[in-house]
C-alpha cells in the first residue's frame, strides 16, 4: 500500500520534545511505525513547527499545499492519502475534484469540536469529500456522526504508542529519589499522584486539587506536568490553599524527568470535567503511565470511556463526583495496588502498542481503498 501522509502536527526538528502534546506525539510515533513495515510504502508532507504561531504557519501550510497537493498525487501515485486530522483534512474539501484518490482522515475530539463558528460550517463539508474517518475514540465518532459524517464512512479505533520508549521502565525507588530531587518535595511514607497532560480546562486540574485532593484519606503528594492556557489560574488558585505544600505544579518537563515520572508515581490522576467545544478525544498519557505498571483513575468521559476498563489498567468514576473519587484513590492505594499495577501494564501491552493498532489502520485503509474502486467502476 502506497500511502501519502499529510501532517501540520508535529514539532520543530531536532527540537527537545518536552511535554509534546497527545496528537503530535500520536502522529509521529503513527508515522514511524508505518514507515518500518515492509507491506507500506510512505510519503509524508510534515509541517515542524512549534505550537506558538501554529494557526498562521497552518494557514500558510495548508494554502500552498492546494495547489501542490494534485502535482504531488501525480508523482507518488498513493493508493490513499492519509490526514493527520481535520485540519489537515480541510485539503480534501479544496482539492476534491483534482484527485483520483481515496482520502481519509485520523481525528481526535478537539479537532472536530473546536468552537469556533465558521469552522464548524466548514467541518460537514469536510467529511463530505472524505472516504474514510478513523476516529480515535467511540465518543470522537459519535460528535462527528453529530456534525453529518455518514456513520458507514467512520470507525473508532484506538491510540496506540511505541514501547521502544518507555519499554526499559526506571526503577521506581531511584524515580522517586529523582521526584524529589528535581522538585524538592519529601514522598517518605507518602503516594504520588501524577497528573500529565496540557493544561487546559477540560482536564480539571482546578476541581481536583479544591473539590477532592483534601478527601484523600492517604498520604499524598500531587504533582502535576505540562503547561498551558491554565497553568497561571493554577498556580493563583494553588497560592491560596493551605495545603499547598503538598501539590506540585512543575510545568513542563523533559522526556526523561517524564519517564521517571510515570515510574515514581503510585496512580495516575485524570480528573476531566465536561466543557463546550472541547473533548477529551483519548488519553495517550494515560496508557503511557500504565505502561510503567502505574494504574489510573479518570472521570467515566469522552475518549477516556475506551482507554480505561475497570479492574484492568484503573478505575473509571462518574463525573465531577469528589467523594468517589477519592475513595478510589484510597482503594487502589490499598490491597488491591500490586497486583493491579501488574495488570495494568499488561493491559496496555496486549491492547495498544502501534505494531497492533496499526494492523487495524491498514485493514480499514485497504477496505476504503476497495470501496473507492468500486464506486470508480
Amino acid at each position: 500500500m502506497r500511502i501519502l501522509y499529510i501532517s501540520h502536527l508535529h514539532p520543530p526538528e531536532g527540537a527537545p520534545l518536552k511535554s509534546i502534546g497527545g496528537m503530535q506525539r500520536v502522529s509521529m510515533q503513527l508515522v514511524k511505525e508505518l514507515e518500518a513495515r515492509d507491506d507500506i510504502e510512505i510519503k509524508t508532507i510534515i509541517q515542524h513547527a512549534p505550537w506558538k504561531g501554529i494557526e498562521i504557519r497552518t494557514t500558510f501550510f495548508l494554502l500552498k499545499l492546494v495547489f501542490k497537493l494534485p502535482k504531488i498525487v501525480e508523482e507518488f501515485k498513493p493508493d490513499v492519502i492519509l490526514f493527520s486530522s481535520m485540519v489537515t483534512a480541510s485539503l480534501a474539501r479544496f482539492t476534491r475534484k483534482k484527485i483520483n484518490v481515496p482520502m481519509v482522515t485520523i481525528n481526535h475530539g478537539q479537532d472536530v469540536k473546536m468552537p469556533i463558528g465558521f469552522y464548524q460550517k466548514h467541518v460537514p463539508k469536510v467529511f463530505e469529500a472524505l472516504d474514510g474517518v478513523i476516529s480515535v475514540s467511540r465518543a470522537t465518532r459519535e460528535e462527528c456522526i453529530k456534525r453529518g459524517m455518514d456513520p458507514e464512512k467512520g470507525v473508532a479505533l484506538p491510540n496506540g504508542f511505541n514501547m521502544s520508549n518507555l519499554k526499559n521502565t526506571p526503577d521506581k525507588e531511584q524515580s522517586r529519589q529523582a521526584m524529589e530531587d528535581a522538585f524538592s518535595f519529601d514522598l517518605i511514607g507518602k503516594k504520588l499522584l501524577l497528573t500529565v497532560g496540557r493544561q487546559v480546562k477540560r482536564k480539571g486540574h482546578e476541581w481536583f486539587i479544591k473539590e477532592v485532593f483534601t478527601k484523600i484519606k492517604s498520604d499524598v503528594v500531587y504533582l502535576a506536568i505540562g503547561d498551558g492556557p491554565e497553568h497561571q489560574n493554577l498556580k493563583d488558585t494553588w497560592s491560596e490553599l493551605p495545603y499547598r505544600g503538598k501539590i506540585f505544579l512543575v510545568g513542563k518537563q523533559p522526556d526523561e524527568i517524564l519517564k521517571k515520572a510515570y515510574a515514581a508515581a503510585d496512580v495516575f490522576i485524570m480528573p476531566n470535567i465536561p466543557v463546550p467545544g472541547d473533548m477529551e478525544g483519548f488519553g495517550i498519557v494515560l496508557l503511557e503511565a500504565n505502561l510503567s505498571s502505574t494504574p489510573a483513575i479518570a472521570a467515566d468521559l469522552e475518549g477516556i470511556k475506551d482507554v480505561v476498563k475497570d479492574g484492568e489498567n484503573g478505575y473509571k468514576v462518574p463525573v465531577r463526583d469528589a467523594d468517589q473519587f477519592a475513595a478510589k484513590v484510597d482503594q487502589v492505594l490499598g490491597d488491591e495496588y500490586d497486583e493491579l499495577s501488574i495488570r495494568s501494564r499488561n493491559f496496555v501491552e496486549e491492547n495498544f502498542t502501534w505494531n497492533k493498532v496499526a494492523e487495524q489502520y491498514i485493514y480499514y485503509l485497504n477496505g476504503v481503498i476497495g470501496n473507492y474502486g468500486t464506486k470508480r467502476n
